[in-house]
């Protein structure tokens, strides 16, 4: 056979090969993986309900969730390409923008994205009664956790701590433990006292309560404003939030956020976006927390820029000019 013919069959055969791939290529399966929190915090249950909106608005998207120890390992999966969307704190997500190495990221997290300003962690200094804790200045001394080893809790931790005047050396013990083993740990009197982050009524936290007789410790003003970082703004906690907590407690509050990455598509967040604000009610329905979250204030206030596809979205909701 002529080589002008052969080369004419090769290239037809190669564009019929095309052609059939076409509808694969175009078909190809998308993913979401939804970064979360521990199990026994209030990350995950938010997670779990938000993978399971986006499986019923997306049907032609794999949706997984996956439990982790929240906002600092998040916004580093994140930036690897290991998930599409992830909750964390606002001073985790600013920490990570500026590239904080004592916070856990050894170079600034450009690709970051946010999606949306969600509902605030209140910061839950819970103490067994038996301790005799009380106050911040009664913590010297005695047994704490902080959460896991630079998670959003334990950072918080370190900023109030050392707003109140401490360190973890004016401390007899420091576990950095998720909330269910710092709670455990409660329970057996081997611990003292838990510094927990996270939405009110968080599980952990109810299931001690019911367990042990407890104070909730008040954060004072003043400590809150010697923290020196706009991120962390005054807040209480209301009175039976937690059996036996019989009066409001001042205390501090950090807001949350959803973040993505600048590489995941502008469509696919534009999705993932819409499909959140058109299902709140199965974010309350899981965590009460979520009742917090607003359209409205979602765009708003967040220390890294918006990614197009949710900035997408609020334009057409109105809620950007």
């Amino acid at each position: 056979m002529p080589r002008a013919r052969i080369r004419t069959a090769a290239a037809a055969f190669v564009g019929v090969a095309l052609l059939a791939l076409a509808p694969l290529v175009g078909a190809q399966q998308k993913f979401v993986n939804v970064l979360t929190g521990g199990q026994s915090g209030v990350y995950y249950p938010l997670g779990v309900a938000l993978g399971q909106i986006y499986s019923k608005a997306m049907p032609d998207v794999k949706v997984s969730v996956q439990a982790t120890k929240a906002s600092v390992e998040n916004l580093n999966l994140i930036q690897a390409g290991r998930g599409e969307i992830a909750f964390t704190l606002g001073d985790s997500l600013s920490d990570a923008w500026n590239g904080v190495e004592d916070a856990g990221f050894k170079a600034p997290l450009k690709s970051l994205r946010t999606v949306a300003g969600i509902y605030p962690n209140y910061i839950q200094i819970v103490a067994s009664a038996d301790s005799g804790i009380k106050t911040m200045a009664d913590l010297k001394g005695k047994r704490i956790s902080v959460g896991a080893p630079r998670s959003g809790t334990e950072l918080n931790a370190r900023a109030i701590l050392k707003a109140a005047g401490l360190s973890y050396k004016d401390f007899a013990k420091v576990e950095y433990l998720p909330f269910g083993e710092s709670i455990e740990l409660m329970k057996n009197r081997q611990l003292d006292v838990t510094l927990q982050s996270a939405g009110l009524g968080v599980a952990s936290i109810r299931d001690l309560a019911t367990s042990v007789p407890i104070n909730v410790v008040a954060v004072p003003a003043e400590v809150v404003a010697k923290i020196g970082d706009p991120a962390y703004q005054a807040a209480t906690i209301p009175a039976s939030t937690y059996t036996g907590q019989a009066q409001d407690v001042p205390t501090v509050a950090v807001r949350n956020f959803l973040v993505t990455s600048e590489k995941v598509p502008e469509d696919l967040v534009y999705a993932m976006t819409k499909a959140l604000f058109g299902n709140l009610d199965q974010m309350v329905a899981a965590h009460a927390a979520a009742k917090s979250i607003r359209a409205a204030d979602a765009p708003k206030g967040a220390p890294v820029p918006l990614h197009p596809g949710a900035e997408r979205y609020y334009r057409e909701a109105g809620l950007l000019k």
